[in-house]
């Protein structure tokens, strides 16, 4: 791949088509967004408040999943990804205005209504529908309160904010001076940005998600929840760089089919074999226990329309992308990683959806009642907002990254290990 060095493309992304197609982006997310926040009025609180964390999370998981990947290629001291880190530090800076996506919840915990969401936050209120479960969350309370929960979130925010930024602005300088003290100091901070990484998402699943179901837990969730993350961020960098490329020739010998080969194999390990093997860790640990304040969680997503989906996970979100990525070829054919990623976003979506809306109390007593009651309340499945949430975040995230590239090159040009990456070739 010797004429990569001789290559001399046009890197700079500040043309009108990149900016027309982060505006229309933002739009068709925006309007998603609309048109879900309608259709979810008429839903129940709870259900509309849970669709739309789905929206939060999808997008939140999507640029944390490409600032895990900016952090890893430092802490690695990689030289092959140089050419298509841009795309993942485009869609992890999102992360510096997306705490604006945080802004609902915090009005439901100003206005009392947080409780439609996290039963945690009126224990008056779960008590007169789960007098057990609300005895067994009061134990919690110095942990579960609202109080406390929006300053752990608000660490999260500000920590995923300047991780992003961090990234950002230093391969936004080193392009302008080509100071080699930028590569180094971004390495030389990796490690500490991956602790507060890996702490950061761990405790934000514990209290966005995990919290939904106050008395139940698994110490597996966090590494679940980085999966997921891993899944939607990596797919998203190889559909965002593909869609740069189809803009008259751009990244034409610079990005090539060696990147994108590496780049689905991470997705394959990451997205489809360790999320995987993490999903059936936490579900045969609690199988295998069979204790009741930790079945009840799984017992909630196996009756009703919730098993059929609970099934498609494991066959969509698995079996099928493991069988299909699992050769070589189908990881450097254009069109087969382009669906592989369109695959993997739509059932890291789903995942998501997996994760957030089902809920049925506890402490309902024997095997009948409960699934009678998860029937009534939690039968119904995934309706229509989750869809729209979902691929309103998508869009959002995408759009931001779009824009957040526009006058900017397209590669980090004076990066000390640029050749090599140029130079890129799988053995």
């Amino acid at each position: 791949m010797a004429h990569a060095h001789h290559h001399e493309p046009d890197l700079s992304a500040g043309n009108t088509t990149g900016v027309k197609h982060g505006i229309t982006w933002l739009l068709i997310g925006g309007s998603l967004l609309v048109s879900s926040a309608g259709l979810g009025g008429k839903l129940e609180a709870g259900e509309a408040a849970r669709a739309y964390l789905v929206f939060m999370i999808v997008a939140f998981s999507t640029c944390l999943g490409a600032l895990f990947f900016v952090i890893v290629q430092h802490l690695t001291r990689a030289g092959w990804s140089v050419a298509v880190r841009r795309p993942a530090e485009a869609l992890a800076q999102n992360l510096r205005w997306m705490w604006v996506l945080f802004l609902p919840i915090a009005w439901m915990g100003w206005n009392g209504t947080l409780v439609n969401l996290y039963p945690w936050a009126d224990l008056d209120v779960l008590r007169s529908v789960s007098p057990a479960e609300a005895d067994l969350v009061a134990n919690k309370a110095g942990y579960l309160n609202p109080r406390f929960f929006f300053a752990r979130s608000a660490i999260y925010l500000a920590v995923w904010a300047g991780l992003a930024h961090f990234y950002w602005s230093s391969s936004l300088r080193q392009d302008r001076t080509g100071d080699p003290a930028i590569t180094a100091a971004s390495r030389k901070w990796a490690g500490p940005s991956m602790i507060l990484f890996g702490l950061s998402t761990t405790f934000a699943s514990f209290d966005w998600m995990m919290s939904l179901s106050p008395a139940w837990f698994s110490t597996m969730f966090g590494v679940y929840f980085f999966a997921l993350c891993a899944t939607l961020g990596l797919a998203a960098t190889v559909l965002l760089t593909k869609d740069i490329m189809r803009e008259g020739g751009r990244l034409k010998g610079i990005v090539t089919t060696e990147h994108f080969h590496d780049l689905g194999k991470m997705l394959f390990a990451f997205g489809i074999v360790f999320w995987a093997y993490i999903a059936f860790s936490q579900f045969m640990l609690i199988w295998y226990g069979n204790l009741p304040e930790e079945t009840t969680w799984f017992l909630a997503r196996q009756v009703g329309a919730w098993l059929p989906l609970s099934w498609l996970l494991l066959v969509g979100h698995f079996i099928v992308p493991f069988v299909f990525l699992i050769s070589r070829w189908t990881k450097r054919w254009n069109w087969t990683l382009y669906f592989a990623c369109c695959w993997m976003l739509a059932f890291g979506c789903l995942d998501v959806v997996y994760l957030v809306v089902p809920h049925v109390p506890h402490d309902l007593g024997d095997f009948q009642t409960y699934a009678a009651f998860a029937e009534k309340h939690a039968g119904d499945g995934p309706h229509g907002p989750l869809v729209t949430y979902a691929l309103a975040a998508l869009f959002l995230a995408m759009g931001g990254a779009r824009l957040a590239l526009s006058g900017k090159s397209l590669v980090p040009v004076r990066d000390p290990s640029l050749g090599e990456s140029l130079a890129f070739q799988n053995m």
